[in-house]
């Protein structure tokens, strides 16, 4: 059903004005929690800021990623609203492809998969933030949520670039109010054939083949979970997700994470080093479980979090088991594979880890 929801735009001046008071009553609030407490968006807000330190950027995403590596050394973040990933480096190797809008895919430090279709506005914003000076690059989609967000290291990155970028990006239209649309939300068959997924579910010859296979049966991602139940899918307990970043980090094994938006996914393919739980927000309630390395650090919201999963996936390499984490709405907020290229079997010592993992009936 399509959504009826018109588009919606935000009186620059009057938001503005409301989010510098909620700033004062609540100092050090997150942009995103602003947002949600003003009833607004991310990118509304970002907006109000425009012609002070913040510059609308054309819609020119090829062209704008394709540039990205003359930045140097910079952090990418992609986040959803239960985790982050943080990569610090380069944007080395860049491929742009894929009908219509296209995909970009990243490898090297900053590894990346944009999908261009969900990209909607971009702005290049300059802020002073606690005595530092933030410079970045941030893209939403349509509904005004952060897609993607790269910012300048001091000392590291190449400011002159950034400059000649948005120089050559900027777009004409420079105004303080933001249009933004709701996403339908998406249907699914009410009654899926469950044998006939897991038959193609058994068929499986790639990874990458589990997304087109839940599309050709019109099942959500969590519904196919509990529908796989026993042959490929069991649960596990939500303190998983602190026992692999916490065995992963002691016996030095490398893994995978996998968190994305509609616009884009991060990886991460390295070890796991440093793992601490702490608490953060102005209830005083978030609970966040974090990975602190000096190149990479990933942050996820503990309380958020309802469900996790072992997801076994039959390919032409052999079994390849992940676990995928789903917060209380049964939507993908992370996704945990022990790391392997293609060709490769996956890790003994990753199966191993997740058969540790205290199950749920």
């Amino acid at each position: 059903m399509e959504n009826v929801i018109a588009h919606k735009t935000e009186n620059g001046v009057a938001l503005a004005q409301a989010w510098a008071g909620l700033e004062a009553a609540k100092p050090g609030i997150r942009i995103r929690e602003a947002a949600k407490e003003l009833g607004s968006s991310e990118a509304a807000l970002v907006a109000t800021t425009v012609g002070k330190n913040a510059i609308r950027l054309n819609n020119d995403w090829k062209g704008l990623v394709s540039r990205l590596p003359e930045l140097g050394h910079v952090m990418s973040l992609t986040r959803n609203d239960s985790c982050i990933l943080e990569h610090k480096g380069a944007f080395e190797k860049i491929s742009i492809g894929g009908s219509g809008a296209g995909v970009g895919t990243v490898i090297g430090p900053i590894e990346s998969r944009m999908f261009f279709y969900a990209w909607h506005v971009a702005f290049a914003v300059e802020q002073e933030k606690s005595g530092r000076r933030l410079v970045s690059l941030q893209v939403f989609d349509k509904a005004g949520d952060a897609i993607m967000k790269v910012y300048m290291q001091e000392g590291k990155s190449d400011y002159d670039a950034f400059r000649r970028l948005v120089e050559d990006f900027t777009s004409e239209d420079q105004s303080q109010e933001q249009f933004t649309e709701p996403y339908a939300v998406k249907t699914y068959a009410a009654e899926p054939d469950a044998e006939e997924l897991l038959y193609d579910w058994a068929d499986l010859q790639d990874t990458h083949d589990f997304h087109s296979m839940l599309t050709k049966h019109q099942v959500h991602r969590h519904h196919a979970m509990e529908l796989a139940h026993g042959p490929f899918t069991y649960p596990v307990d939500a303190i998983s997700t602190k026992l692999i970043l916490e065995s992963a980090s002691k016996t030095k094994l490398p893994i995978m994470i996998f968190v994305g938006n509609r616009g884009n996914i991060q990886i991460h393919q390295d070890k796991v080093r440093t793992i601490r739980v702490l608490e953060r927000g102005h209830n005083g309630v978030e609970t966040w479980l974090n990975v602190l390395d000096p190149a990479f650090n990933m942050h996820l919201r503990q309380d958020t979090v309802g469900s996790a999963w072992v997801v076994k996936k039959p390919t032409r390499d052999g079994l390849v088991t992940s676990v995928e984490v789903y917060d209380h709405n049964k939507d993908l907020v992370v996704s945990f594979f022990g790391l392997r290229k293609p060709g490769q079997r996956e890790l003994e010592e990753w199966r191993t880890l997740v058969s540790s993992l205290p199950t749920l009936s």
